[in-house]
């Protein structure tokens, strides 16, 4: 569950005590299982890294770059620009180099460098990696393991927009802890509604804003007896039949279904 932060933090702070915790929980089931973490930029930190190496946890970070890093990108850069000026679209190439930073890294690197250059702009990108060559080359470690990243964002956001994990306006950090918490929990719910239930569906693969206003933010009438509780939709609600596909999708999961 996301913890929040005061702003004097760091955004990485206490990323090693989580991995510590999620790592030894993955190991503890799936004990030969190999794990690599993806990250953006705020998360390249040496203190990572190397727990990361010590640990046999594979990483893929992202890093900002420099004046150092840009000058090791020259001749691959000019190649991108000579490609993306000939043809008129973007060009890319790579470079597979070894880096350290001056005073912050603890010791030399593999560094992966994307030299991207789009109509009229120059785009490079770094990562940083303890993967070898030899599990992945420079086009495949970038493009395919660090880009997929992308998709883990976007399941950030669908918490965020979807289901208000942004909605911190209370005054205390403490309240808005417990909205944070609030938010997690309706995701954790959500996803699960979607994995279990949703499947052969119009809504198998629906972000969490549209489950929430098309099958939960619906009008009803609720009756309760002494041994039932009713729930009545409008006959002309739209989406009847994907109500009783997924009542029928989800009865089939014991953890779901209604006792007996």
């Amino acid at each position: 569950c996301a913890r929040l932060r005061t702003a004097d933090k760091d955004a990485s702070s206490g990323s090693v005590d989580e991995l510590q915790r999620i790592v030894g929980q993955i190991r503890a089931r799936w004990p030969k299982t190999r794990i690599i973490i993806r990250a953006d930029a705020g998360f390249c930190r040496d203190a990572i890294m190397a727990w990361c190496e010590t640990n046999d946890v594979g990483y893929v970070l992202g890093l900002a770059r420099n004046k150092r890093l840009q000058q090791a990108l020259g001749k691959e850069m000019e190649a991108a620009r000579l490609a993306c000026e000939r043809t008129g679209e973007a060009a890319r190439c790579f470079r597979d180099f070894r880096y350290r930073t001056r005073k912050s890294w603890s010791c030399e690197r593999r560094v992966i460098g994307k030299a991207e250059y789009l109509p009229g702009k120059a785009n490079p990108r770094f990562v940083v990696t303890n993967l070898s060559p030899r599990d992945a080359d420079a086009q495949y470690l970038y493009e395919d393991l660090y880009c997929a990243r992308g998709e883990m964002e976007n399941r950030i956001k669908e918490q965020q927009l979807g289901l208000f994990a942004d909605r911190t306006s209370s005054a205390t950090l403490r309240a808005n802890q417990l909205r944070l918490y609030f938010s997690s929990f309706a995701y954790v719910l959500l996803h699960g509604l979607r994995r279990l239930g949703l499947t052969g569906t119009a809504f198998a693969k629906a972000q969490s804003t549209t489950i929430r206003l098309k099958l939960l933010k619906i009008g009803a009438r609720l009756r309760l007896t002494a041994r039932k509780v009713w729930l009545s939709f409008s006959e002309a609600y739209p989406y009847a039949s994907d109500i009783a596909q997924i009542l029928a999708n989800l009865k089939q999961h014991p953890a779901w279904s209604p006792p007996g």
